[in-house]
């Protein structure tokens, strides 16, 4: 989920929608490191941390961690029959999912809480962000050093996380433009290039050294869904050449691209530039069908930005990352590691990276 901009992603009880909550506009003023914590004043945020690891005999892994909060819009009489500290105004969502690329096994969990007294939340003055005992705390806010962790009944992930590149904020003046009206934006802001190091514990009954490269996002807004999207599909794209890509196709449900889908190239030195809709192009191929929810996913992409001279083929060793349960709080998509090869300024690149599609179990 690193897709962003939707709520529809975070499926709950919302009691309505009202002018009360912030809207992501042209010029906002990011103020870091605090922009990296919370923002109740905006209804939705995520942060969203995937990566591409491979322990020392070349055993590759992918992971994800992602942490949401939802603002709840309560009446004044359910704010004032509610007990200040379960009061359920803000709801925290985390998904966790293991790839096993090259033992082909495929993982996830989901947790769903209230603040309640400590149980999850994000804090500038504690310096994290959780949910139980997953969470990720920054260990230098000058030098953006993280420490991940998550734990579970079948592995433990702990993960030294440090930015090989400066932060980049997505789309122009400081918003990510999903529509036409004003607010239909996220301020969406990501760490396109960091090292990872650290252990997988109890996977299999083993345990993995690992190391790779990771990307984080950050969004908040506050827009209700666009009830003409059928989905997106969204692309973190790490190349060996020391550059990185973020894409994001938004399709209706006529079929066609929505025109403000764009995405964002960063170069070696870290500089970021926008892309809009009609610079780059996505052909879907390669399906696969999950035997859990029906859904089709196209699992080979091939991605073109002329501008670039980029032409990349994507693929994945591990097709079922399908994110399903029955009883789920959010809706069946697919997020999952993947590999590029291709050619960027007539040289040819390599690359990994993840791919996050949603809206197809519903049109099954």
């Amino acid at each position: 989920m690193r897709s962003k901009v939707f709520a529809s992603l975070v499926v709950l009880a919302v009691t309505g929608w009202a002018q009360q909550w912030q809207l992501a506009q042209p010029g906002y003023r990011y103020q870091f490191p605090r922009d990296h914590f919370s923002h109740p004043d905006y209804q939705t945020e995520w942060w969203y941390y995937t990566g591409n690891l491979r322990a020392p005999d070349g055993h590759r892994f992918g992971f994800e961690l992602t942490f949401f909060r939802e603002g709840i819009q309560l009446s004044k009489q359910q704010a004032a029959e509610s007990d200040a500290t379960w009061r359920p105004d803000q709801v925290y969502l985390a998904h966790l999912a293991i790839s096993d690329i090259d033992g082909q096994e495929f993982f996830h969990t989901e947790r769903l809480n209230r603040a309640g007294p400590g149980l999850a939340g994000s804090s500038f003055d504690q310096q994290r962000y959780w949910n139980g005992n997953w969470q990720v705390r920054w260990s230098s806010l000058a030098g953006g050093e993280q420490e991940l962790q998550a734990v579970c009944d079948r592995f433990t992930l702990h993960l030294k996380l440090k930015p090989g590149k400066p932060l980049v904020v997505h789309g122009k003046d400081g918003v990510s433009q999903k529509g036409p009206l004003p607010g239909e934006a996220s301020h969406y802001i990501s760490f396109t290039r960091i090292y990872a190091t650290g252990e997988l514990t109890g996977w299999k009954n083993r345990s993995y050294a690992l190391s790779g490269l990771a990307w984080m996002d950050h969004e908040f807004f506050s827009q209700t869904a666009d009830d003409t999207l059928a989905g997106w599909d969204w692309f973190a794209i790490q190349l060996n050449n020391n550059e990185e890509l973020m894409l994001y196709l938004l399709r209706r449900k006529s079929g066609e691209w929505d025109p403000f889908s764009s995405g964002t190239y960063v170069d070696a030195q870290g500089r970021a530039q926008f892309l809009s809709a009609s610079e780059f192009s996505l052909s879907p191929a390669g399906i696969w069908q999950s035997a859990a929810s029906g859904a089709r996913y196209p699992l080979a992409w091939k991605i073109s930005i002329p501008c670039l001279q980029l032409e990349l083929s994507q693929r994945t060793s591990l097709r079922d990352q399908e994110l399903f349960s029955k009883g789920s709080v959010t809706p069946t998509y697919w997020e999952g590691a993947v590999a590029y090869d291709g050619r960027i300024h007539s040289q040819p690149v390599q690359g990994v990276g993840y791919l996050e599609m949603t809206g197809y179990a519903a049109q099954k």
